[in-house]
């Protein structure tokens, strides 16, 4: 064997290996791992020249594998922000102290709104910007980034009138009574952050230039190294967003391997989907892979716009929508998978889930079975009849447990409010799925939710908020072990990354986190106290706390 170059020992390794599950060291050589063992076995391999890191019993576990998180769009430290002002008053307050402080901005921008910072459930209006924004246009996104707020001053920038109903960046909202534009624009997930959508944006919007970009990708980037995270997928790009991965990896700021997927909204034709699988071949290396698509067939539960098999509990007339009519949906996964791509699909509501089931149940029966993983993402609000379908299907449920939490969605917040009570209980449905034997990637939906894994282990295991109170729906937790899998394994048989990452086995990458604590020996609520003190990434110290 050859002489390691590093050694990890005194600690408690979880190895989500079912072959060794625990161990207490482990060797590193060229980058892989060569040995995992007790200590003993493995220092008695050291030489002169190999580096020993002593973990002081601290735990160490494969490094976490982010299926879905958005490190490209990033959060944006130039913008106001409005994470955590819970009501209109706090959120005129921020945007106020931006403003004043920001006095030759032409434009106000601002982002993580949440929803229920508006009284009675209803989506904000320009009316209730205007008090704090004067002449000034501006810019808010909400905080899952789905939607756009606007006042008075950026409707009348961007010409928007009541003649008009859509923008290259989103769908404009109309009163129902008046017909007159309300400000709030919906979609913008699925328009704004397309190619036209960010082109269009880069002609007015600073939040949309180039350099903003880039600080935004090397922050996120950072933060992922941070966290323990050593592979992240970035679920939503186009052609154009390449180049800034790019410059991330030769200026040195790429330290975590990534995936990109590129964006198929409706109209790719046969030339783009020609043009990303040239993309596909030119970026295929273990630092920097390009090639998943990212589809939507609906969009979020908060504005009513996810498409629900019932009405809304408190929107009684409305269902949602899907962006496809089911047959049309069908044909577009049938093609590519014929293609051989793999895909994301964004499916929120249950009407959603079930329609992008259906559609890779036809794509099987006229393609046949192939180890395709293709992915529903979020999968929130899932009917009870279509649980076994996902294992039956072969397809990943990629899900971000904070998105489940009660102090984000549960009850008195405007998710738990939207579906009602009587959908709570297949709600984020993570024991249902396992045990089903679907198979879970676990991921953070950066800047929609937290980074940090250890917090998302946390919801996946207790339901309960970071202040410890009540669960909701603690039937559907997860043990510790089986979220660590989620987040490691599971992310990475997700990927096709599972023969070379996602567990610590002789061979493999040395892709590696260590935890302060050895949280199997602790109760649950250690997670939310514990932190990241080291990330190893082929065998490189890329985080020491």
């Amino acid at each position: 064997m050859p002489t390691p170059d590093l050694i990890l020992t005194g600690g408690t390794v979880h190895t989500v290996d079912p072959s060794l599950p625990r161990a207490e060291a482990v060797a590193v050589t060229g980058g892989r791992i060569t040995a995992v063992g007790t200590d003993a076995e493995v220092t008695a391999l050291a030489a002169a020249r190999t580096e020993v890191v002593d973990l002081r019993g601290r735990l160490l576990l494969p490094g976490f594998i982010d299926a879905h998180n958005h490190v490209r769009l990033g959060s944006d430290e130039d913008s106001a922000q409005l994470a955590g002002a819970d009501s209109l008053a706090e959120v005129h307050r921020r945007i106020a102290a931006w403003a004043a402080a920001h006095p030759d901005a032409e434009w106000i921008e601002a982002e993580a709104f949440d929803y229920g910072a508006i009284p009675g459930g209803r989506m904000p209006t320009a009316a209730d910007l205007d008090p704090v924004t004067g002449d000034r246009p501006a810019f808010v996104f909400t905080y899952d980034v789905h939607s756009v707020w606007l006042n008075t001053a950026a409707m009348r920038r961007l010409g928007i009138t009541r003649d008009t109903d859509r923008l290259p960046f989103g769908v404009v909202e109309k009163d129902q009574d008046t017909g007159e534009p309300t400000g709030f624009l919906t979609g913008f997930a699925v328009l704004g952050l397309a190619r036209d959508g960010q082109r269009a944006l880069a002609e007015f919007l600073p939040w949309a230039g180039d350099e903003r970009r880039y600080r935004r990708l090397c922050r996120s980037l950072d933060m992922a190294a941070e966290n323990g995270l050593t592979t992240v997928v970035e679920p939503q790009n186009s052609l154009d967003d390449l180049p800034l991965f790019q410059r991330a990896r030769a200026e040195g700021r790429l330290r975590s391997r990534l995936i990109a997927a590129l964006f198929h909204g409706r109209g790719t034709s046969a030339a783009d989907l020609d043009a990303f699988a040239a993309a596909a071949k030119d970026f295929d290396d273990d630092r920097f892979r390009v090639g998943p698509l990212k589809l939507y067939i609906d969009d979020v539960v908060e504005p009513h716009t996810a498409a629900l098999l019932e009405p809304y509990a408190n929107e009684p007339g409305n269902s949602g929508r899907t962006f496809y009519d089911p047959d049309e949906f069908a044909a577009v996964l049938t093609e590519l998978d014929r293609r051989g791509f793999q895909t994301f699909t964004h499916a929120t509501g249950d009407r959603g889930i079930r329609v992008a089931l259906d559609a890779h149940e036809s794509a099987r029966r006229a393609n046949g079975p192939r180890d395709a993983r293709h992915q529903l993402v979020h999968v929130e609000c899932l009917h009870p009849g279509d649980v076994d379908r996902f294992a039956r299907l072969g397809v990943v449920a990629c899900m971000q447990p904070r998105h489940g939490a009660p102090d984000v969605a549960g009850p008195g917040k405007d998710w738990a409010e939207g579906v009602g009570e009587g959908r709570w209980a297949h709600a984020w449905a993570f024991r249902s799925l396992r045990d089903a034997g679907a198979t879970l990637a676990f991921s953070s939906d950066w800047n929609v939710a937290e980074m940090d894994p250890l917090a998302h282990l946390y919801t996946a295991v207790t339901r309960r908020d970071r202040d410890g109170g009540r669960p909701w729906i603690p039937e559907q937790t997860i043990t510790l072990p089986e979220a660590v899998e989620a987040y490691t394994m599971g992310s990475a048989y997700a990927n096709f990354l599972e023969g070379d990452r996602g567990s610590v086995t002789v061979g493999k990458y040395a892709d590696l986190a260590v935890v302060s604590d050895d949280l199997f020996a602790l109760p649950p609520q250690a997670l939310r106290d514990a932190s990241i003190d080291l990330t190893v990434v082929g065998g490189e110290v890329v985080h020491s706390r």
